[in-house]
């Protein structure tokens, strides 16, 4: 039987504008925390995942109209509303500020000031430090950009707890030293497109090789960030067993493309596997944090 693709609709549109896939993966690092600070309500549960969802949704509309010039000439985002002009730059950017102004008041209004000020922190972070002025003139852009995406455990933490400690700052760092393997594995993958597009991801300034020996490093330090909580008390034996089992996994996957690249065999196939593996890697260590503080209560 043959399965008829969806027409495109403004509805969708919209939807794809928020980028869910990756929104799905940030709800987690703020949810998880959320059980890991302490026992919140459904009703504050509900009230974060929304606002949280309307925050970075916002961010990533911003985002595809700033980039709406690069989206067009890269393969993987040609499909998008603007560059395929189902829809016009005025409308993406009103939906994204529209998304963020509603996610800062159903925060601040519901759950607490500092929790909306984390999340629309973030917003700025990824709007304009990491668009704006990283993207296309630095290799460091996915480094210093990625604090973006290390808001959302914040976020979790202050909706629940209305402050901050070490622990947060701990996850705020995990998600932190993540990004870079995770986003380099992608870029070595898709030079071809970000040099089509003039961005200057690291394996295009740095080459192939020094980024994979990069992944190494940030990999060790973002292993040493995922037992420290377990060495001054935040988190018990579950989480511990569950670091070491996905660290050791992410530290093979890494080693493997690296060894594939020196023996001169394709190391597309790791690469593959390390982008892939490192979002399961990041949703489960953080569930792991939320199992972890209910088995201790």
């Amino acid at each position: 039987m043959a399965v008829i693709a969806a027409e495109p609709s403004l509805s969708r549109d919209l939807i794809s504008l928020t980028k869910p896939r990756i929104i799905s993966l940030l709800l987690v690092t703020t949810i998880a925390p959320m059980y890991a600070a302490g026992s919140p309500s459904w009703v504050t549960v509900l009230l974060v995942t929304i606002g949280g969802y309307l925050m970075a949704g916002g961010a990533n509309a911003i985002n595809m109209y700033i980039d709406r010039d690069i989206d067009d000439v890269m393969a993987r985002t040609r499909l998008r509303p603007l560059p395929s002009g189902r829809m016009s730059p005025v409308q993406v950017l009103a939906f994204g500020i529209a998304c963020a102004t509603l996610a800062t008041w159903m925060l601040a209004h519901f759950v607490n000031v500092l929790t909306a000020g984390l999340a629309l922190a973030g917003f700025y972070f990824y709007v304009f430090i990491y668009t704006r002025l990283l993207k296309r003139t630095s290799p460091q852009n996915i480094v210093i950009g990625g604090a973006a995406g290390a808001f959302p455990p914040l976020v979790g933490w202050a909706a629940t707890t209305g402050t901050l400690d070490v622990s947060a700052l701990c996850l705020f760092l995990i998600v932190f030293y993540w990004t870079p393997p995770h986003f380099w594995a992608l870029a070595l993958l898709k030079q071809v497109d970000y040099g089509r597009a003039k961005v200057p991801m690291a394996p295009l300034v740095w080459g192939e090789r020094e980024t994979m020996h990069q992944m190494v490093w940030y990999t060790v330090i973002l292993i040493v960030l995922t037992l420290l909580p377990v060495l001054f008390g935040a988190f018990g034996w579950f989480y511990l067993v569950s670091a070491l089992v996905l660290n050791a996994l992410l530290m093979r996957g890494v080693l493997r493309m690296i060894a594939a690249a020196k023996a001169g065999q394709p190391w597309s196939g790791p690469a593959w596997w390390v982008y892939k593996y490192t979002l399961l890697y990041l949703a489960l260590l953080f569930v792991a944090m939320a199992v972890d503080r209910a088995i201790a209560r």
